[in-house]
């Protein structure tokens, strides 16, 4: 049974930063495609963050992009999502995700079979 558990959420200061650690469970993460979405109050959940299986290559929602970044650790079997300059508008719902190893539709909640419970992060003004 693969588990996801995303932990590390909390309230900071826009400008602050986070990390976002997802330890997974019955599927190795450098097999697989991991990714972050996120859903704030009222929105749709969207793409945040994908990490490729073979580790050399990441995507970002257009967003984040020079401020988030998405890696692993093989040998803990945990995905991170490292967030600076962290702003109001970053406030939501992260969630983890998973699927099997693919390099199209990453960017579709559609595209993943298993999902973490999720982690609040709210940045203050």
């Amino acid at each position: 049974q693969v588990q996801l558990v995303e932990s590390g959420g909390g309230l900071v200061q826009a400008g602050g930063s986070l990390r976002l650690p997802c330890a997974a469970s019955g599927r190795t993460v450098s097999r697989s495609t991991m990714a972050w979405f996120r859903q704030a109050p009222g929105k749709e959940r969207e793409f945040v963050a994908a990490l490729s299986w073979s580790g050399s290559s990441t995507y970002y929602e257009d967003s984040v992009k020079g401020r988030f970044t998405i890696f692993r650790d093989n040998a803990k079997n945990t995905v991170y999502l490292q967030m600076n300059s962290l702003k109001p508008e970053d406030t939501a719902v992260y969630y983890c995700a998973t699927t099997a190893p693919r390099s199209a539709g990453l960017y579709y909640t559609h595209s993943y079979d298993y999902w973490g419970q999720g982690t609040q992060v709210t940045v203050s003004s």
